[in-house]
């Protein structure tokens, strides 16, 4: 039905949804992909979707996008049972309220629709198609059995209609047994029920194929995606090739995905059903089939695949391996929830301890996102690993905990320095962690005022991030650089570091990470210096939305971008702005003590505060809980359901809201949201809920 409906939409937007789109970044960058083949659309609506993080904000542009474009367009989600990410769930039913007039979304789901269906149905904004509306009707049989090469009389058509309850799949299920021989289709009873169409596919089907063929079909009904050359390996045999073309041919419920007929899959009822049959009959080759498949994916670079697989197997070496080898890019990539469902396998199984360096990514992936908490636990894990040797990486892990501590710098710089040199002498040549190390090196030479060798590391560090690929990382060493060009009173210098920086952030749209924090407030800082106020409050606004990311778990950037956003603020004369920046640069102090000349810098701040008269009240004066609520209050959720998304009670996301609507001047969701247009904050209209 929706191939029907699709085929007359002139501009049509088509997501088969599986499992890798289960990551929200994922979802909008196919989303945005799709939108711009039916129209261009700004690269800056495709640079926002593939920041981690921009979520709703992301969406709120593609949707304004589309919205702008010369005709209306269609969109359709199938299979969107696939999506179990709350975050992907949430953009869903977001995408549907904020859906621009005259376009249309057509979801198709197995299970329930991730719609706000109450609220669509009281606009009259939905239709809805249920089982009963797709059920056939006896002409309707009679068309598909004679499509399927069989004829039976109308009593017996009516016969199936009602055995099958006019389910489709059902039907051509039978038409297929019968074919095989089993009779004219009378007394054929099931209703789709999981459990008794696998006894009939195994009584009137499977029992009907021979052997060799059972054996396949069970075998490779472990892959979401067949070829040949995969099904050989996986199967032991060869002649796969053949064996899918005729099983095609002969409409066993296998359909190809391409033209040239290389790549196949199996229609998902089958293939459940015939995963079922696999744990019956061979329970103990399902994990060697997928260690076969992951082997045949590693070796032509699927890692994602090979990772699923894997994972499938229990295979944690594996898996560590491949989430080492791919982390990096796929974070880069704007996939965090990706990386995080990969790293987080290992803690749901109870596999952390023995896979050390996962434990250091895991750490450094949880501060990256502002998760002090789990970044300690973590790290902690990782340092009581008694493993002494190189990991698969190259690096040893020696050189692999030295990188750790040097990041979480919790004795201050010349510890920091000791470990960044330790490091470095036993990470692999290659190892994208080097360009880390030297910052810092240099972040602990600028902290204790050696502004030459902080300048030297700060350079190889940009060569090294550059190098490795670690585009995010180049603008924030980029803005140290800058730092170190002030300190030598080198502003012209530092307005060129401050421009290359943003260049960079431009061009690969890293608003939302960790590392664009610094880089906003340090440029927020220049242009108070030049007297560009309007680009002040901009550049300081950036760089707010981003100090829920800033903690403890790495202190050194975190408390050096919140010193330059305490700045721009006391010289616009923001003092609550300044205010919120240093409360939370002491909240760092409380577990990160030893922070070198950055403390008598905090003290210096701390006495110009004291000056500043008036109050200005704003995003600036958010506390960073505060500023995690804020981007969901434009959404369909609930003051309840925002609650439930960031795992705080529901007085505590009541106290938290009161205290936007304070700040912003305001006393209603709808005028905080109001108030959140005038400042830039929303990209476009929105439907809220103020409950």
């Amino acid at each position: 039905m929706l191939a029907q409906w699709a085929a007359r939409q002139p501009r049509l937007v088509w997501l088969s949804v599986d499992d890798r789109d289960n990551d929200p970044t994922a979802l909008l960058l196919h989303l945005a992909a799709g939108a711009d083949r039916v129209e261009r659309i700004d690269a800056k609506v495709l640079r926002s979707a593939a920041s981690p993080g921009a979520g709703m904000a992301a969406l709120a542009l593609l949707m304004a996008s589309i919205g702008s474009m010369s005709a209306p367009v269609a969109i359709v989600l199938d299979h969107a049972e696939a999506l179990t990410n709350r975050a992907c769930r949430d953009l869903v039913a977001e995408m549907a309220l904020r859906l621009p007039s005259g376009s249309q979304l057509a979801i198709g789901s197995q299970r329930d629709v991730p719609v706000p269906m109450a609220i669509l149905r009281a606009r009259g904004a939905v239709a809805e198609v249920g089982i009963d509306d797709l059920a056939m009707t006896g002409p309707e049989a009679r068309s598909l059995l004679e499509a399927a090469g069989v004829e039976l009389s109308e009593q017996h058509v009516d016969e199936l209609v009602g055995s099958t309850e006019g389910w489709p799949v059902g039907l051509y299920l039978a038409a297929l047994a019968i074919n095989a021989g089993s009779g004219a289709g009378t007394g054929l009873r099931f209703t789709g029920d999981d459990l008794f169409v696998g006894d009939y596919l195994r009584s009137e089907f499977l029992h009907r194929v021979s052997r060799a063929d059972v054996s396949f079909l069970t075998r490779t009904s472990i892959l979401e995606r067949m070829s040949g050359s995969l099904c050989d390996v996986v199967t032991g045999r060869e002649g796969a090739g053949r064996v899918l073309d005729r099983l095609e041919r002969r409409n066993l419920l296998v359909i190809p995905l391409d033209r040239r007929g290389e790549w196949f899959r199996y229609h998902h009822l089958l293939r459940d059903l015939l995963r079922a049959e696999l744990v019956r009959r061979e329970p103990d080759v399902v994990a060697e089939l997928h260690i076969r498949a992951a082997t045949w994916y590693e070796e032509h670079n699927l890692h994602e695949a090979a990772i699923e697989h894997a994972q499938q197997a229990g295979d944690a070496d594996r898996v560590a391996r491949l989430v080492l080898k791919v982390g990096n890019p796929v974070w880069i990539s704007g996939r965090l929830d990706t990386v995080l469902r990969w790293t987080e396998w290992f803690s749901d199984n109870d596999m952390v301890e023995g896979q050390p360096a996962i434990a250091v990514h895991g750490a450094l992936i949880y501060a990256l996102i502002g998760k002090a908490g789990d970044a300690d636990r973590w790290a902690r894990a990782a340092e009581q690993t008694t493993f002494s040797g190189t990991l698969d990486d190259g690096n040893t892990m020696a050189s692999t905990l030295a990188y750790l501590r040097a990041l979480l710098c919790r004795a201050g710089p010349a510890e920091m320095r000791r470990d960044a040199e330790a490091a470095l002498a036993g990470l692999a040549p290659l190892s994208p962690y080097r360009a880390a190390m030297h910052h810092a090196a240099g972040a602990a030479d600028l902290l204790e005022g050696d502004l030459e060798r902080a300048d030297a590391n700060f350079a190889r560090a940009v060569d090294e991030a550059s190098a490795a690929g670690l585009v995010p990382f180049v603008p924030v060493v980029l803005a140290e650089r800058g730092i170190v060009a002030l300190e030598r009173d080198e502003w012209s210098q530092a307005e060129a570091y401050v421009a290359q920086s943003l260049a960079v952030m431009r061009d690969a749209g890293f608003d939302d990470y960790w590392t664009s924090a610094l880089v906003y407030a340090f440029a927020a800082r220049v242009a108070a210096r030049r007297g560009d106020l309007a680009a002040v409050r901009d550049l300081a606004g950036r760089a707010a939305r981003l100090r829920p990311l800033l903690t403890h778990a790495l202190p050194v950037v975190s408390v050096q971008a919140l010193l330059e956003l305490a700045r721009s603020y006391i010289t616009i004369g923001d003092r609550a702005g300044a205010r919120a920046a240093l409360r939370q640069v002491h909240d760092i102090h409380q577990h990160r003590p030893h922070l070198g000349n950055l403390t008598g810098q905090v003290a210096e701040l701390d006495a110009k505060l004291q000056t500043l008269a008036g109050e200005m009240l704003g995003v600036a004066a958010l506390t960073t809980a505060e500023l995690r609520v804020l981007p969901l209050l434009p959404t369909h959720l609930s003051l309840f359901e925002i609650g439930e998304r960031l795992f705080i009670s529901r007085n505590t996301i009541k106290s938290q809201t009161i205290s936007i609507y304070r700040k912003f001047g305001v006393s209603s969701r709808g005028e905080a949201i109001d108030r959140m247009h005038d400042l830039g904050l929303v990209a476009s209209p929105v439907v809220y809920l103020d409950r």
